[in-house]
């Protein structure tokens, strides 16, 4: 019987915030992004929304990796907050791995965190998962998609990203690898 990989997005679809989705296969998991969402006017006394991940608290053995798209809040506001109930590398940019230091560092998970920098271009192994990063343009710097590569096939995981022919840092997005 052929592995099935399974996409679960476990927030950020049909909504504005909680940017979360993990990918299943083999039976290991991988996640991207583990953003936040702010409260609406109607809901006195909450400071932030998550992700529900309780699929991921049931299957904490079996995650291999948490990658970060870029550092935004709806994509790494909730970081903190899932890594108080599952622990898991997290694989990242340096400029966004500055701005989650910072985040660990407030609830005191910086020592008890792996946080794991990579650049664009290169590809990280995560279990069965092999996971390109790539350079893409966006209104933050440091941003990149994922190309998530399995037996199965290829997932391109892009996060938010736009087409800048004149970036402000000069690194245009990789849109040859993007096609590819």
């Amino acid at each position: 019987m052929a592995e099935k990989l399974k996409i679960i997005p476990l927030g950020g679809l049909n909504e504005i915030g909680k940017n979360m989705t993990a990918y299943e296969y083999g039976g290991e998991i991988i996640v991207v992004d583990c953003g936040m969402a702010f409260p609406g006017d109607d809901m006195y006394g909450i400071d932030c929304i998550i992700p529900d991940v309780s699929y991921l608290i049931k299957n904490r053995a079996r995650i291999r990796g948490l990658f970060i798209t870029h550092g935004h809040e709806d994509h790494v506001g909730a970081i903190p907050y899932v890594l108080k109930q599952v622990n898991m590398p997290i694989y990242c940019t340096r400029f966004t791995a500055g701005l989650i230091k910072l985040k660990l560092e407030e609830h005191n998970l910086l020592k008890s965190t792996k946080l794991l920098t990579v650049e664009p271009g290169k590809t990280v192994r995560a279990g069965k998962f092999n996971v390109e990063i790539i350079h893409v343009n966006h209104s933050i710097a440091a941003s990149v998609a994922v190309s998530i590569h399995t037996h199965m096939g290829t997932i391109v995981h892009t996060g938010d990203f736009k087409i800048d022919s004149t970036p402000i840092d000069g690194d245009v997005i990789d849109l040859a690898r993007l096609g590819e």
